[in-house]
C-alpha cells in the first residue's frame, strides 16, 4: 500500500476513523499517510492477536524538526518489544527492528531524516489536532506537496508533485513527467491509484 497524501490535494478530509480508513485503503485500495496506514495496520496486529502500542514521534530534517505526535508508529510485543513503523513514507528503509536496538529511540531513514519517539503509550485520539493540522495549515509540506511513495522489490518509487524517482539498490533514476494526465497515469500504472 503506498503512502499518499492525494486526499488533501482533492478537498477530502483525513481522518482517525478506523472503518473509514478500512473503507478507503482496503476496498478502495488507496493509500494513506502515518495515522491511517499505521493505525490501520494496529487493529490488524490487534485482530491477530499481537498486542500493540500507538507511539508518538518527531521527524527531524537536515535542518527543521516537526511537532511532537506528526509522526504515528507502533511498538508491537513479539518475542521482545519491536518498532513497527508502515507508514512513514519518504525515506523509510527499514523492517521492523527490536527496541533494544534502539535505545536512543531514533531511527535513522533516507535522506538525511530521522523519527524520534518515546515509549509513552498513546491513543488515536491524541493525534487529532496534529492530523488537523497538517492537512489544513499553509506551513504544512502535506498541504503544500503531493506526494505518492510505494516500497518496490529493492527499492521504492516517489512521486513529488511532476517529479518521478524510483530507487532499486544504488541506482537512482529521476525524471519529470509532461503533466496532469502522465501524473494520473503513473498514479494508475506504478501505484495502483485511481483517484
Amino acid at each position: 500500500m503506498p503512502f499518499e497524501n492525494l486526499d488533501i490535494h482533492l478537498g477530502r478530509r483525513l481522518v482517525l476513523d478506523p472503518e473509514v480508513n478500512y473503507e478507503k485503503i482496503v476496498e478502495r485500495r488507496r493509500g494513506g499517510w502515518c495515522f491511517e496506514l499505521n493505525g490501520l495496520f494496529a487493529r490488524l496486529l490487534e485482530s491477530l492477536g499481537f498486542e500493540v502500542t500507538l507511539l508518538g514521534s518527531s521527524v527531524h530534517g537536515t535542518d527543521w524538526v516537526s511537532q511532537e505526535l506528526a509522526h504515528l508508529l507502533l511498538l508491537v510485543e513479539l518475542d521482545e518489544p519491536y518498532i513497527a513503523d508502515v507508514g512513514f513514507g519518504a525515506g523509510q528503509e527499514f523492517d521492523p527492528m527490536p527496541l533494544a536496538e534502539l535505545p536512543d529511540r531514533v531511527i535513522p531513514h533516507l535522506d538525511g531524516l530521522s523519527v524520534h519517539f518515546t515509549t509513552m503509550p498513546r491513543a488515536i485520539g491524541d493525534f487529532k489536532a496534529v492530523c488537523d493540522e497538517l492537512q489544513t495549515s499553509p506551513e504544512s509540506g502535506f498541504v503544500r506537496t503531493r506526494v505518492a511513495h510505494l516500497a518496490v522489490p529493492g527499492g521504492r518509487v516517489s512521486l513529488r508533485e511532476l517529479t518521478l524517482t524510483e530507487r532499486v539498490g544504488d541506482h537512482v533514476s529521476e525524471r519529470e513527467l509532461s503533466g496532469e494526465d502522465e501524473w494520473r497515469a503513473v498514479l494508475s500504472d506504478r501505484f495502483g491509484l485511481t483517484l
